[in-house]
């Protein structure tokens, strides 16, 4: 089969300050036609400089110095052009670039206008590449929308991207780069943010939509799971070098290199045995301080037995209210039930993993038990030796003392903390607001802070910029310690990390929790993940809690319907263990009311929660045998 893309040689160096940095250093691979090719490597190591350069949308402090990126256009007239050679600003760059090469990008959010509708934007990339009426070009687009997966295409078009999920803002960049059926579509990163069943839907739309237009695709991720379901070549970077290249079958089957290896040991599976850990590339070096373990009364954890409940949920419900007017138009509040009645116990000493789907109600849960919300009904009470604590009853100094104890580690690292202070102070700040030690105390406990996750005290008059995404990670989990929390809510501490970096963060989260004695609420998508640092396991669904598990007996064992199709969906690195793509819907998994009896969902319907033994429960309609559970 002939090479649609050939790249030989390849360098492309930075001018940034006066320096010079190279990012690709001599990279060679092919593109076969119809074929998908995935580029592996850890953030860094050059893969979207390489997707830029075959695009011709490098900045402009980078430049390519040598090598060639050969393009045989199997819908042109036979000429090979090469792109590395081509003037970026060109009329002929401008007719490849969008038309016969696309690219998909990580964040749906930020590559999408918010100011103009889907139907707007697809629009646009239709007409700049083909001469075609307005009527014809929309019933184009109607078209590439119904075949992105939209359930309601018409609607679509009219849609803007904050108005959609993020699942669908992600097909729409689909539906915009294959409107004009390229020869080649670029991925770059294009689930990464997503759940695994959306995850696994967008790969499967990839790859029928592939197969219908005949097209080359060039993968790029750092999910080697991924990498095992979809492609047919695999391509090593590490530090703009090419590392090992080859059939995905050799890759997997014969890794040879040290990097390669490396990488498939630090990913979490389902088949780790107890105390095993991953390994990360690099690994971290911390030690605790004198200061780290010194409780005093104003900030110790509270004295509630290890195993004994910490925070009790009871009854919990959120309804959110949107009101649907504008400038223009009005019509009815819709009303979207987030939480539905959710009853949890988180025990003093454990990580208990909440794990579910975006939109499941996981962050509400957090936000109420931070009091950043309001329950609509409901009960959360934290338990103390002496005493229980209503925290939804607290407001005034009592809400402020509550809020020493409970802390929170946000999913985007970058998001979370200010561009304008300086590590010191961002460690710091809860220290003074809640005016807790003198200036010099302060200092040496955000120094010891900063060893006990792996940080290098010298780097504390930096600002988050100077730091990678896992370093910026480390130091909102220094932030959270600062005040010895009795509880540290994580939400989707590592779902933005490369495999790597989120190996090393996950085996600090539980050499901290043994060191420390802390308590964890973990919430994620990644099953994975979650089994790899929990003890329990609680699976949320449509704002319940519809199966709850210690770890071992959870993953052996799944009861519900749902948690089955979860697991299903998680992509392994192991070729003998593929997705099986027929069994996700458009919309991924399929909702409460359509999951089989006994575990359909309606509201006329009452549902219990069955007791299976072990402290494994399953909703499920009241009155169900266990054996009904397990076909």
């Amino acid at each position: 089969m002939s090479d649609m893309i050939k790249i030989d040689s390849l360098e492309v160096e930075f001018h940034v300050h006066g320096q010079i940095v190279k990012a690709v250093k001599g990279v060679s691979f092919r593109i076969p036609a119809k074929k998908t090719v995935a580029l592996v490597g850890e953030s860094g190591s050059g893969k979207s400089v390489i997707a830029r350069s075959i695009m011709g949308i490098l900045p402009k402090s980078a430049r390519i110095t040598a090598g060639e990126i050969m393009f045989n256009d199997p819908g042109g007239d036979g000429t090979v052009i090469d792109l590395a050679s081509v003037p970026v600003d060109g009329a002929q760059m401008r007719q490849i670039r969008g038309g016969r090469i696309s690219i998909i990008f990580q964040e749906p959010m930020t590559s999408l206008s918010q100011l103009h509708t889907v139907g707007d934007q697809i629009s646009e990339a239709l007409h700049l590449h083909r001469d075609i009426s307005p009527s014809a070009g929309l019933e184009v687009v109607e078209t590439m929308l119904s075949t992105a997966g939209f359930p309601d295409p018409k609607k679509a078009m009219k849609s803007y991207p904050f108005e959609l999920s993020g699942g669908l803002n992600q097909r729409a960049m689909i539906a915009m780069a294959l409107v004009c059926q390229p020869a080649l579509l670029i991925a770059d990163e294009p689930t990464t943010a997503l759940d695994v069943s959306i995850q696994a839907v967008i790969l499967k739309l990839i790859r029928d939509i592939q197969a219908e237009l005949g097209m080359a695709v060039l993968m790029i991720t750092h999910d080697l799971g991924v990498v095992a379901n979809v492609a047919d070549e695999v391509v090593v970077l590490y530090h703009g070098k090419v590392m090992e290249s080859g059939p995905v079958e050799d890759i997997f089957q014969k890794p040879e290199h040290p990097y390669l290896q490396a990488l498939l040991a630090a990913i979490p599976n389902f088949d780790m045995k107890p105390g095993e850990r991953l390994t990360p590339i690099r690994e971290i070096s911390h030690r605790s301080g004198p200061l780290i373990g010194d409780n005093d009364s104003d900030t110790g954890p509270s004295a509630v037995a290890n195993g004994a409940p910490l925070l009790t949920l009871s009854g919990l419900t959120k309804t959110y209210t949107t009101r649907k007017q504008n400038l223009f138009t009005s019509g009815p509040p819709s009303h979207t039930k987030a939480v539905a009645g959710l009853d949890l116990e988180i025990r003093k000493g454990e990580c208990l993993g909440l794990v579910g789907e975006s939109g499941c109600g996981k962050s509400s849960v957090s936000k109420m038990i931070m009091r950043a919300i309001t329950p609509d009904e409901g009960t959360i009470t934290l338990h103390d030796r002496d005493s229980d604590t209503d925290v939804l009853a607290l407001d005034g100094d009592a809400l402020t003392d509550y809020r020493k104890r409970v802390q929170m580690i946000f999913q985007d690292p970058v998001k979370s903390l200010s561009p304008r202070m300086t590590v010191i102070d961002i460690i710091r700040e809860p220290l003074v607001i809640h005016g807790i030690g003198t200036r010099r105390q302060q200092a040496d406990l955000v120094q010891q802070l900063m060893q006990l996750v792996g940080l290098d005290i010298r780097f504390l008059n930096r600002y988050p910029h100077s730091f990678s995404g896992g370093q910026r990670q480390r130091i909102g989990l220094a932030r959270a310690l600062a005040l010895k929390p009795d509880l540290l809510i994580c939400d989707e501490p590592v779902s933005a990390l490369d495999v790597s970096i989120q190996a090393q963060v996950l085996n600090l989260f539980k050499d901290l929790q043994k060191d420390l004695d802390l308590t964890y609420l973990f919430v994620s998508h990644n099953l994975a993940v979650v089994d790899y640092v929990s003890d329990r396991i609680a699976v949320m669904s449509a704002g319940r809690i519809v199966e709850i598990a210690p770890r071992e007996v959870l993953f052996k064992n799944p009861a519900h319907h749902y948690t089955r199709r979860l697991m299903a969906a998680v992509p392994y690195p192991d070729l003998d263990r593929k997705l099986d793509f027929d069994l996700f819907t458009g919309s991924g998994t399929s909702g409460p009311a359509d999951w089989p009896a006994p575990y359909t969902i309606r509201s006329d319907q009452p549902m219990a929660q069955l007791d299976l033994g072990e402290g494994h429960y399953v909703l499920a309609a009241p009155g169900t045998q266990p054996e009904a559970l397990f076909p």
